[in-house]
């Protein structure tokens, strides 16, 4: 017997886990995803759940608020067994949970019950965490507290992003996806109630958050240059002499444990080598490796320094020269 399946989800994170609803016995019946968006021009931003359904013939509703009568009755007319939801975006009331035969099981990029919230990957690599990885479960009208129905864990890399660590996740969450779903179907699911005693919030930032705080020791700044790529992207301004300060992005950096000596946190220190970048933290430096300037392409620390001369003061930090 096979399940009808209504996919609620938005991105590229849930991609895959939708896709593969499609190379199994099950029936997808619908997909629920976030309205359009445009940016400059009117153009329409990629939206591919909704292309990938719109391809294969499966009804897009896009709902403003899926928790609206008029949402609810439409919710309703899928008669689906089961709501599968990854990055959907929206709280999904207690009424519309009741819909499907089945409930509704979410798929969170966190080892629950840490990192409960919007930006759960953001937050394990900017707190340093070893692992990570998918927990499955059922969706009650508290904000990802339901039961664990599923988990698959991984270790960080040394080098990932959030926007690499995202990726590789979204390639492990298919499968035990499915493995969760025939569980359901076949009624041998087994529910781990959360340790509330253990829930770390991982909400979401504000664009300002990617903001580099050079006093910071060398280990949490690299952190956060990784933690803050792609969004909201890990930046500060270059301070010259008899220049306006420049944004620029930091996007790859690794510490160093020597001692900045007398130089506060954000000068560049002068090195032997022309081709590294080293810049002075709170509790030494780091090297930097890649960066991108306002309107350049991103470039190595290298090809930097054969196009920019430094004088002695010249700093990283915050836009006001009053820091």
């Amino acid at each position: 017997m096979s399940l009808r399946l209504l996919m609620m989800g938005t991105g590229t994170f849930a991609l895959p886990t939708f896709l593969s609803l499609y190379d199994t016995e099950h029936e997808v019946v619908g997909l629920v995803t976030q309205p359009d968006r445009t940016g400059r021009g009117h153009h329409r931003h990629p939206h591919p759940m909704k292309d990938a359904a719109l391809e294969r013939g499966t009804p897009v509703f896009q709902p403003d608020n899926a928790n609206t009568p008029e949402s609810l009755e439409r919710l309703r007319g899928f008669n689906a067994d089961l709501f599968v939801v990854a990055a959907y975006g929206q709280i999904l009331s207690a009424e519309l949970l009741t819909i499907p035969r089945l409930g509704a099981i979410n798929v969170h990029a966190s080892l629950l019950p840490k990192y409960r919230g919007a930006a759960p990957i953001l937050y394990a690599v900017l707190n340093g965490e070893s692992e990570t990885g998918i927990t499955i479960f059922k969706i009650e009208p508290r904000l990802d507290a339901g039961p664990i129905l599923g988990m698959i864990s991984t270790a960080i890399g040394a080098k990932e992003t959030t926007g690499d660590l995202t990726t590789r996740l979204s390639q492990l969450s298919p499968q035990l996806t499915l493995d969760v779903i025939n569980q359901l179907e076949a009624g041998t699911t087994q529910e781990i109630v959360q340790d509330r005693s253990l829930v770390t919030k991982a909400p979401s930032m504000k664009k300002e958050v990617g903001e580099i705080d050079w006093s910071q020791p060398s280990e949490v700044i690299e952190r956060h240059v990784r933690a803050m790529q792609p969004w909201p992207n890990p930046y500060t301004f270059l301070h010259s002499q008899d220049a306006s300060p420049v944004r620029v992005l930091i996007l790859d950096i690794d510490p160093i444990t020597a001692s900045a000596g007398d130089h506060g946190p954000g000068t560049i220190i002068p090195t032997e080598d022309d081709a590294v970048l080293c810049v002075a933290t709170g509790d030494g430096s780091v090297r930097v490796n890649r960066l991108q300037l306002a309107g350049k392409r991103a470039m190595s620390a290298g090809d930097f320094l054969r196009g920019h001369t430094f004088a002695a003061g010249d700093r990283f930090g915050r836009e006001l020269s009053a820091e």
